[in-house]
């Protein structure tokens, strides 16, 4: 049992208990996750089974989709509901075209302040330490990219959007920085993550599901399958198989995955004319 499982994850549930649960109903212990998601948050949790998570880093995808709801009028320490409120504001009004021309400023790149509750690392410590210990610290900066941002709904006391977003931004930061264009306080009040990579929720499975057998687990060659596969003979397998160095005869840009057998044998990556295993399977 190697592979990929695609979850849909219930509010409530980390990441952790949710690995927790899984390991369990499939009584394995070697299961890892791609990309977290809070608690609050719900959507799509990437699951590596076995085998599964020696490919981890490698479903790292740059693109992830999310829909959002914001709560106006408050603003909390984790930039959540779920957070303790700094600050309130009732005289605020919610104009549709200024929220769309907002959300719209917000596309392409920009530099993202890090959520002071988060797992970063900062002298070695992480940001949450810092803020449960009420400890002062220079939160990091990052370049994210906003690749797509609309609005979907508009309330009285506040709006929910769609969109797909680089690796690494935080959608909490997102909504703060809305917020601040607008000059209205705004909070996530719900988050649900709907795509990630070439996994999406159309095709995820929720716990009961994993309960009750009611899942299929994904190859690693389909887990894969944004990346340029080759099938080998016997011969290079045997080199594959070893970790030894290939010369690149396929005109290999980057990663390449080897197939033997239709197998996932190894992931190799390209380094001047030759290709070096990054992981290999049996």
């Amino acid at each position: 049992m190697d592979g990929i499982i695609v979850l849909n994850k219930e509010k409530g549930y980390t990441s952790r208990d949710v690995v927790n649960v899984v390991s369990k109903e499939l009584k394995t212990k070697k299961i890892g996750h791609a990309g977290t998601l809070d608690p609050l948050a719900t959507g799509v949790l990437v699951l590596a089974i076995n085998q599964g998570t020696k490919i981890i880093e490698f479903l790292a995808y740059d693109e992830k989709e999310y829909i959002a709801e914001v709560k106006c009028g408050v603003l909390t320490d984790t930039l959540d509901i779920t957070g303790k409120t700094l600050e309130r504001q009732t005289n605020y009004i919610l104009d549709q075209e200024k929220v769309v021309q907002v959300l719209d400023s917000f596309k392409g790149k920009y530099m993202q302040e890090v959520p002071k509750y988060s797992a970063v690392k900062v002298k070695g410590k992480r940001l949450y330490e810092y803020a449960r210990k009420q400890e002062e610290v220079l939160l990091p900066k990052k370049e994210v990219e906003i690749k797509e941002i609309e609005l979907l709904d508009l309330r009285d006391d506040g709006f929910t959007f769609k969109t797909k977003v680089s690796k690494g931004t935080y959608i909490r930061s997102l909504i703060r920085d809305v917020g601040e264009k607008l000059k209205i306080l705004c909070t996530m009040r719900n988050l649900k993550r709907t795509k990630e990579g070439i996994f999406d929720l159309e095709h995820a499975y929720t716990i009961e599901d994993i309960k009750n057998n009611k899942y299929q687990i994904l190859s690693l060659k389909e887990a894969l399958s944004n990346y340029r596969q080759i099938e080998v003979e016997e011969p290079l397998y045997l080199k594959i198989k070893n970790g030894n160095k290939i010369e690149d005869q396929w005109h290999v840009k980057d990663l390449c995955i080897f197939l033997y057998q239709n197998q996932v044998v190894g992931i190799y990556r390209k380094e001047k004319d030759d290709l070096r295993a990054k992981k290999v399977f049996h």
